[in-house]
């Protein structure tokens, strides 16, 4: 199987700045953002080439035509939770074979995955919610990206090797992780919190799927600033 090796998934609960990690992708006008979100708005101007998906499968036939385009660098999936929320509205629910329609729906996360996504010459950033799930057989809470089926024993997350969460922190949580990708603005001071990525799991966060590759990040780095073009260029100098 090939593999991308700009892929990043940012996942994270709703309103922890996901959508807003995007606000400084360079050349916009060459991001293509699939929004599986009925439409809804980011929260900040951006000059993105957008498509309002409506048919999961349209995702698929996005990555194709992208391939042909030397004038798009990065795909956008903004969320693979409502992308799959949508494949069980749209092919699971109105068909009249349910346990067929659930197999397609892993193998539609599969052929994604491992064929549109791994052959992929772009940046791919895909964007998905995180909910707290009781692990019965552990006895613990595992925060992970929900969906169905198989696919929710292999984990979303299997896919990627680099993951980062959002998250919303006080400024006092952040003391002791000074780097320079953590900077503190006026603004944030004056609130006493920051939106995040975490890029290393913590004690309190080891039932988290965090991941990356081995030595992307320090230590002093587990909090750093949540831009997803700072994500790329470092991914970038790692595999360079």
């Amino acid at each position: 199987m090939s593999m991308n090796k700009r892929l990043v998934l940012i996942a994270g609960k709703s309103a922890s700045g996901k959508s807003a990690s995007l606000r400084n992708l360079r050349d916009p006008e060459g991001v293509l953002f699939l929004n599986c979100e009925a439409g809804k708005d980011l929260p900040m101007p951006a000059k993105f080439r957008k498509l309002t998906v409506t048919d999961p499968y349209q995702v698929w036939d996005a990555f194709d035509k992208a391939e042909q385009s030397e004038k798009i660098h990065t795909l956008i999936i903004d969320t693979f939770t409502f992308l799959m929320d949508m494949f069980e509205s749209v092919h699971v629910l109105p068909s009249t074979n349910t346990m067929a329609a659930w197999g397609q729906y892993a193998q539609f996360v599969k052929t994604l995955m491992q064929d549109k996504v791994a052959n992929s010459t772009k940046n791919v950033i895909v964007l998905a919610h995180t909910m707290d799930i009781l692990n019965e057989t552990e006895g613990v809470m595992e925060t992970l990206v929900k969906v169905k089926g198989s696919t929710m024993n292999q984990g979303v997350e299997a896919f990627f090797s680099t993951v980062v969460s959002c998250k919303k922190l006080t400024l006092k949580k952040l003391e002791k992780y000074k780097n320079p990708h953590l900077v503190i603005t006026p603004e944030e001071e004056a609130v006493g919190f920051k939106y995040v990525f975490q890029t290393l799991l913590t004690k309190e966060t080891v039932n988290e799927r965090i991941r990356s590759p081995m030595g992307l990040w320090t230590r002093e780095e587990t909090f750093i600033d949540n831009d997803a073009q700072f994500l790329l260029d470092q991914l970038n100098q790692y595999y360079a």
